[in-house]
C-alpha cells in the first residue's frame, strides 16, 4: 500500500529528513513558508503544494517540523492551515520543538477532526537527519507510531515512546538544557585555561580520557577552537528551547537557576550575532 506523505518545514533538519523520504520512493508533497527553499525538492521528485492546507490534504501522513511555535501555530491554525485540510484517518507527525501544552493543543485539535496525532521532536543534527540516524522523542499512543514506522524507519535509529502528549516535549527541553549547559561549560572551562596562557589543546586533551567527556562536546569542541560556528543546531533555536524549559518550570514551581543563568549568556551572543551561528558560538560571550 502506497503511503502519501505531506512535508511543512524544509529547514536545516526538515529538508535532509523530508528529501530522505523521496529518495525511498514515497510520494512527497511539500510546502514551505520560503517557497524558494522548496524549488531543489522540486527538482528531485516532490510535488509542491500552494498552501499547508493542500499539503496535509495530500497526505496520509503529514509531517511538521518548524522553527518555534508561533511559526507551527501558524502552519496549522493560519490562513489555509493544514489542520483545515487534515483527512479523518490521517496522522500528524510534529517533529518542531515546542512547549509540552501546544502539543497536547495538537493533539485535541488532531482529535477533533478524526486524525491521530504523535509529537517527535528530535535529536541527533543535520548529520543525522541525512544519514537517517535520528532519536526521536514522542508522545502518543503506540498504535499511531505502529502505523508511522513505514515511514519513520527511513528517518530514525531509535524511537522512545515517553508517554501521553506533552512527554516527547518535556524529555526534548530537558536534553536540549543538558546540551546548551555542556557546551557553555566547555567555553567556560576553554576561556579560565586561555586567560592562564595555555592552548585549548591542553585541556581538550585530557578531557578526551576523563569522564567529562561527552559526544556533544566532541563535536563542539573543534568549532570552538576553529572559530567556524556553521550551524548545525542555530544559537537561536537554542535560545528558544532554553526560554521554553524555563517557562514550564514556571509553570511546575521548579527552580532551574543553571539553565537561568545560561539562557543570559545565549541572549548576549544571540544579540551580537550579525549571522546565523550554531550554538557553540556561545563561546563568544568570553571573545568579547
Amino acid at each position: 500500500m502506497t503511503v502519501n506523505v505531506g512535508w511543512i518545514g524544509l529547514g536545516l533538519i526538515g529538508k535532509p529528513m523530508a528529501r530522505r523520504l523521496v529518495n525511498a520512493g514515497f510520494p512527497v508533497t511539500i510546502w514551505n513558508r520560503t517557497a524558494s527553499k522548496a524549488d531543489d525538492m522540486v527538482g528531485e521528485g516532490a510535488r509542491l503544494a500552494p498552501t499547508a492546507r493542500e499539503a496535509a490534504a495530500a497526505a496520509d501522513v503529514l509531517f511538521t517540523c518548524v522553527s518555534d511555535p508561533p511559526a507551527l501555530e501558524a502552519v496549522l491554525w493560519g490562513a489555509d492551515g493544514a489542520l483545515a485540510g487534515l483527512r479523518k484517518g490521517s496522522i500528524l507527525i510534529d517533529s518542531s520543538t515546542v512547549s509540552p501544552g501546544l502539543a497536547r493543543r495538537v493533539a485535541a485539535a488532531c482529535a477533533e477532526r478524526g486524525a491521530k496525532f504523535l509529537e517527535a521532536p528530535i535529536t541527533g543534527g543535520t548529520w543525522g537527519a541525512e544519514k537517517g540516524e535520528l532519536v526521536f522523542l514522542m508522545g502518543g499512543e503506540a498504535a499511531t507510531l505502529d502505523r508511522a514506522r513505514p515511514v519513520l524507519d527511513h528517518l530514525g535509529k531509535r524511537f522512545f515512546l515517553l508517554g501521553p502528549h506533552g512527554a516527547g516535549q518535556t524529555i526534548k527541553l530537558a536534553m536540549n538544557l543538558i546540551y546548551a549547559l555542556e557546551v557553555q561549560a566547555l567555553a567556560e572551562s576553554l576561556a579560565l585555561v586561555n586567560g592562564a596562557g595555555f592552548g585549548s589543546e591542553r585541556l581538550l586533551e585530557v578531557l578526551a580520557s576523563s569522564m567529562g567527556r561527552a559526544p556533544v562536546l566532541d563535536v563542539k569542541a573543534p568549532m570552538m577552537t576553529s572559530d567556524n560556528y556553521a550551524p548545525s543546531f542555530p544559537l537561536r533555536l537554542m535560545h528558544k528551547d532554553l526560554g521554553l524549559a524555563l517557562d514550564l518550570s514556571n509553570q511546575l514551581g521548579v527552580a532551574l537557576p543553571a539553565t537561568a543563568a545560561a539562557r543570559e549568556t545565549y541572549s548576549a551572543v544571540k544579540g551580537q550575532s550579525t549571522e546565523d551561528v550554531d550554538y557553540a558560538a556561545v563561546r563568544r560571550f568570553w571573545r568579547r
